[in-house]
């Protein structure tokens, strides 16, 4: 029993240990965004701020709400797209077992391997000739292509798991193949559209490669493109710029902490209990 409770204590000592590790950059990151100008190249640092500011904050509201609000734009908007594209396709893979199915489940993990900095040259030179450079749309799209192959197989998988008799008993009921998809299976699927929807929010949020390959210098940037200029601009005011940084990553961690039990759920698959 005594070596039980000390390897368990042990255990708990080197997580404990580990997690402050990973998190101690994100502590430094607020720690930084409140300390004075006058003091960010004290020696050593101070590890707390006591004579903390909010200055950095108050900068960041001026300048960077216009970036904040494309950055949800977009981010919904793959949200929205990539649901859209995915939801019926994982459908159609689980259920309606279309031929090439097997060969399409292939592309899609294969497309997951493609380098984005491909991918974004490719999208150039077609908004080049659209006419979609430094568009909030034409970002939409090129950020699904991120998640669609992802999001495709977590529906595969998760409808997948549903039992066929009530898709029988609801085709029995005179409903066609949409209004099974729509009233039966996406209704069961919560989990999965959650969790697509979360993996969605966070790659198109946290994008720079196709930002600054699409629409830098565009009327509308998106956060990350704010970060990297408001480096560039002041270089200086490092608690502006890291409370920027704080900013930035705040929507991303609350949408986090409120989805995990659905994406815990989502990711496991094959459940149809909520």
């Amino acid at each position: 029993m005594n070596r039980s409770s000390d390897r368990t204590g042990w255990k708990t000592a080197v997580g404990v240990l580990l997690t402050g590790i990973m998190l101690f950059p994100v502590y430094w990151m607020i720690n930084v965004s409140l300390t004075r100008d006058q003091d960010m190249r004290k020696s050593p640092p101070g590890l707390l701020p006591l004579h903390g500011t909010l200055s950095g904050y108050r900068t960041v509201l001026d300048e960077q709400l216009p970036y904040l609000a494309t950055s949800l734009v977009v981010a919904l908007g793959t949200v929205v797209l990539t649901v859209a594209l995915a939801a019926p396709a994982g459908y159609a893979l689980a259920k309606l077992r279309p031929r090439g199915g097997g060969v399409l489940g292939f592309l899609l993990l294969a497309a997951q391997m493609i380098p984005g900095i491909i991918m974004a040259m490719g999208f150039y030179a077609v908004y080049l000739q659209l006419g979609l450079l430094q568009s909030v749309p034409g970002l939409i799209v090129a950020d699904s292509t991120l998640a669609v192959p992802f999001a495709v197989l977590i529906f595969t998988a998760f409808m997948s798991g549903i039992p066929g008799e009530l898709l029988q008993a609801a085709q029995m009921d005179g409903a066609k193949a949409p209004r099974v998809f729509w009233s039966v299976v996406l209704p069961m699927s919560r989990n999965a559209v959650v969790t697509v929807s979360l993996f969605a929010f966070l790659w198109s949020w946290s994008d720079f490669v196709f930002a600054n390959t699409l629409v830098n210098g565009g009327a509308h940037e998106p956060i990350t493109l704010g970060v990297y200029h408001y480096i560039g601009n002041n270089n200086q005011e490092w608690n502006a710029i890291m409370a920027t940084a704080v900013v930035a990553s705040l929507p991303a961690a609350v949408i986090l902490v409120l989805a995990q039990r659905y994406v815990a759920a989502g990711v496991t698959t094959g459940a149809v209990k909520d």
